[in-house]
Order: structure tokens, then C-alpha cells, then sequence
């Protein structure tokens, strides 16, 4: 059974200013680049570190940083595996 991933990830692209700030430091790959702007790729593997929002200089980026990094970090000490927000395929 497929569950939804939910995380607190929101993405302006109209304040996108292409700087790729948030794709650098993204560990998780959720952002990449379409037409010299950041798209969200992989929405689903955010596990709210904050450093996307951090890093944006134009507030493109806003997460709840704190409780779904805590709790996927936890997860994957637990499991041996990558940290993820959830098990969705």
C-alpha cells in the first residue's frame, strides 16, 4: 500500500532568481534546474533540514525545518537506511 508523502516544503519559482543554491546544498536531490530556475524533482525525499530555506536569498523557499529531519534521521539510524520523510514508491 502506497502512502502520500507530506512534508512542509513550499516552493515559489516566481521568486527564483536561478542561483542554484538550494540544489547544491539539498542533500537529498529534491531540487534540480529547469530553464535556469529550480524545480522541485524529487518533492517526496525532503526530510525538512532547512538548508534549502537557508540558502535561498530570495524566499523562494520556505520548510519546517526540525521534526521531519529528526524523524527520518532517527528512522534511518534505526533501519541502517537513507534517510526519507516516508517509504512511498
Amino acid at each position: 500500500m502506497n502512502k502520500e508523502c507530506i512534508n512542509t516544503l513550499v516552493y515559489i519559482p516566481e521568486l527564483c532568481i536561478g542561483c542554484e543554491m538550494c540544489w547544491i546544498v539539498c542533500p537529498h536531490n529534491v531540487f534540480g534546474a529547469n530553464n535556469g530556475k529550480a524545480e522541485v524533482i524529487n518533492g517526496e525525499a525532503c526530510i525538512e533540514c532547512g538548508a534549502c530555506q537557508i540558502n535561498c536569498p530570495t524566499a523562494a523557499i520556505t520548510v519546517n525545518s526540525g521534526a521531519g529531519c529528526a524523524s527520518a534521521m532517527m528512522k534511518a539510524a534505526l533501519t541502517g537506511r537513507e534517510p526519507s520523510c516516508c517509504d512511498c514508491k
